[in-house]
Parts: C-alpha cells; sequence; structure tokens
C-alpha cells in the first residue's frame, strides 16, 4: 500500500487529533497534559512514548530491516494569547491558544506515526518521532538534544503550518527557510536630575533615543544590502517624571539573521556602537545578548529527499516555492545536529476564514490540508531510509 493511500484512512484521525489538542493548550514548559495524551495516542497505535526534557515525549518506530535513523519531529506548546475565533473546540484555558499551529503539527505527527506503523515492516531502519516542549520560548530543542533526541540520528524532518502558503500546498526549499532568533536587553546608566537644569546630569533618554538610531546604522552601512537582516528595538522604558531627567533607561530587542556568520557578528558590532554611543553621552551602557535560534536552513539532500515526499505522497502540484521568513524556528537545532529539511504546510483558505497570521487571536486553518503533512512526513521517513540502505 503506497502512503498516498492512506490520506482517506486517516484524514478524519488528524483533524480530530487537532481540535483536541487545541481546545487544551499549554504554556512552554507546563505541557504536562498534553505529553500524557501524546503518549496515550501513541499508546493506542502500539508505540511505546518515553518522557524526556521533562515534557517532551520521544518514541521509536523499528522497521522490519536494519538500518539508519530518521527523525520527525513536532512542537508541542502554545501561546499566551486570549481565543477569539469562536471555534467550538476553542481553547478551554483562559488566557492560552495554540495560536501558531502547534497543536497542527501534534496531530500530522501522529498522523505519520500511524501510517509508519502500519508499513513499519516495509521499512529499512528506524523512525524515531519527537515531540519537542518549549519551542515558542526557543529552550525546547536545546533540551531535548542535551536528553539524547538526536543520538544517532543520521536525517531530521520538520514542518510548521503557515498560513501565506494555500492549503494543499508545501514548501520544501533547499538553503535559508527561517532566520535566527536572538534577543537582547541594554541597560543605561546616567545621572539623574531637575528637568530644568539637565547639564547637571546625564540624560538616559537622551542616550537611549540616540543608541536606537545608531543601532539601525549596523543594518544599513556595515551589513552586506544583499543580506538581510533587523535589529528591532521593541521596548524602551524610562523617566518617572515630567520634570526630572532620567537617570536610568531600559531596552530590549531582537535580531533576526539568515547566516550563522552573520548572527554570531551581530553581537560584537552592536558592542561596538553600544560602548561609543555611551562614550558620547557619558552614560554606562550595558549590553545582555541572549543566543536564541540558529537560522533554519535546509540541506541539498534534505531539500532533495522532502521534494521527492511531496510529489509521492500528495503529487507534483503540490510543490510551493516559498521565500524565506525572518520569523524563528529552533527546529535550526536539529539541523546543527544532522542534515535535513524543514516543510511548509500551507493551511490558508479564504473559504472558512483561514486567513489570519500566525500568533493571531482570529488563527484558523485549513484543516483538510494537515493530512498532507502527515503522509509527507511518513513518506521522508520511508524514502530516506530507502535511500540509505
Amino acid at each position: 500500500m503506497e502512503i498516498r493511500d492512506f490520506g482517506k484512512k486517516y484524514s478524519d484521525y488528524v483533524i480530530a487529533m487537532r481540535r483536541q489538542f487545541h481546545a487544551m493548550p499549554e504554556l512552554s514548559l507546563q505541557e504536562y497534559k498534553t505529553c500524557a495524551k501524546i503518549i496515550e495516542e501513541l499508546g493506542k497505535i502500539g508505540i511505546t512514548g518515553e518522557v524526556i526534557a521533562d515534557t517532551g515525549v520521544i518514541a521509536a518506530i523499528k522497521g522490519g530491516k536494519p538500518g539508519k535513523r530518521v527523525a520527525l519531529r513536532a512542537d508541542i506548546d502554545a501561546l499566551g494569547v486570549t481565543e477569539q475565533t469562536g471555534a467550538e473546540y476553542a481553547s478551554r484555558h483562559p488566557g492560552v491558544m495554540h495560536a501558531c499551529g502547534h497543536d497542527a503539527h501534534i496531530a500530522m505527527l501522529l498522523g505519520a506515526a500511524r501510517i509508519l506503523y502500519d508499513i513499519k515492516d516495509e521499512l529499512a531502519g528506524e523512525v524515531r518521532l519527537m515531540f519537542e516542549p518549549a519551542e515558542e520560548i526557543a529552550k525546547g530543542a536545546k533540551k531535548m538534544i542535551a536528553a539524547g533526541a538526536m543520538d544517532g540520528v543520521d536525517s531530521v524532518f520538520g514542518m510548521h503550518v503557515w498560513s501565506d502558503i494555500p492549503a494543499g500546498k508545501i514548501s520544501v526549499d533547499e538553503g535559508s527557510r527561517m532566520a535566527s532568533a536572538d534577543f537582547f536587553t541594554i541597560e543605561i546608566e546616567g545621572k539623574s536630575c531637575h528637568g530644568s537644569k539637565p547639564n547637571q546630569g546625564v540624560d538616559a533618554i537622551v542616550a537611549g533615543a540616540a543608541l536606537v538610531t545608531n543601532l539601525q546604522t549596523i543594518v544599513s552601512r556595515e551589513i552586506n544590502p544583499l543580506e538581510p537582516a533587523v535589529i528591532s528595538i521593541g521596548e524602551f522604558k524610562a523617566g518617572e517624571q515630567s520634570n526630572v531627567i532620567a537617570g536610568h533607561a531600559h531596552l530590549s530587542g531582537t535580531t533576526r539573521a539568515f547566516t550563522n556568520e552573520l548572527r554570531d557578528a551581530l553581537p560584537e558590532m552592536m558592542e561596538r556602537v553600544i560602548h561609543f554611543t555611551g562614550e558620547v553621552y557619558r552614560a554606562k551602557m550595558t549590553l545582555n545578548y541572549d543566543m536564541g535560534s540558529s537560522p533554519v536552513i535546509n540541506d541539498a539532500l534534505g531539500a532533495s529527499v522532502a521534494k521527492q515526499a511531496v510529489i509521492d505522497a500528495v503529487g507534483e502540484d503540490a510543490l510551493y516555492h516559498y521565500e524565506k521568513t525572518p520569523a524563528g524556528e529552533n527546529f535550526s537545532e536539529y539541523l546543527r545536529m544532522a542534515p535535513g529539511c524543514f516543510a511548509f504546510v500551507g493551511v490558508r483558505n479564504e473559504a472558512c476564514n483561514a486567513i489570519y497570521p500566525q500568533h493571531s487571536c482570529y488563527y484558523t486553518m485549513d484543516e483538510t490540508a494537515l493530512i498532507g503533512g502527515s503522509m509527507v512526513a511518513a513518506q521522508y521517513a520511508k524514502n530516506f531510509l530507502s535511500m540509505s540502505n
């Protein structure tokens, strides 16, 4: 039986799973019920799940013949968003919502698990299933890796439902797909004084305002204009009263890059600009930089296997070219451990009001597209194992 033939068999199951997980969202590192439900569903299939990384799950499907190991991954955490969709299966947890599609990722991987378990005797090797917690705070992948999730893995495949891509289309392009997502804070120490005599103090607001402008020149004047990059200040807090010169300011923001080389260079560039801006304005400026997620870069082999998987499982017409996005995804950490591919699964459909972007309180999707993700993931595993033996 070909994987493409499993669509009708498991489509309703995948949709039902997505709705169940959608109704029970849990924040990063708090996915205890989600974790238990995943293990329960794996058990119904005949697969033994194991809790790792506190709230993650790992499981294996062993093929009928020896061979290599391929990993399939889904993330499982939700966001601190109050749902406004009005769906009958809407979040039962106030202020928490699967607004990024991780409920669909769980469902698609469970669907792939069912397909692969049905054909396990045909597989030459092992399929590892990874359900990752805490992706939204860029901690889950590193926790899973530290717990051994990637040990012995020869290739890794992951998926993200995407609201910018029409339902039924899937993008598996080679190269940079998503940007690094790193975060920083900057503390500015000046000297407060009376607002009528600013010369007696060091104005942290003026220094901070200059710094916000100066940091933007890194992108516009130091980085090759053909190489995208972002330095964004999202938070600027300073001052307590209108007639007092602020003695302290707090800034925070994020950086994005599509290569590891530029990502690694950005903190040093920022440190230099921060230091000399502080010198000019007589303020002490301190940068705290938190390396979050690396850029997601699909290697040539992984993209090739994924492309063929799309053709085999859902047809060549489903292939879709999607330009890279500056959003971040810590699937990148797995790609630093083994080659592979990250796919975008289209779920946009105006006919069912699936028009809102990820993280929106109105976010929804065309659920009929999810079984396609399940089939492509299963096909990727089968094709990779067949090719490598």
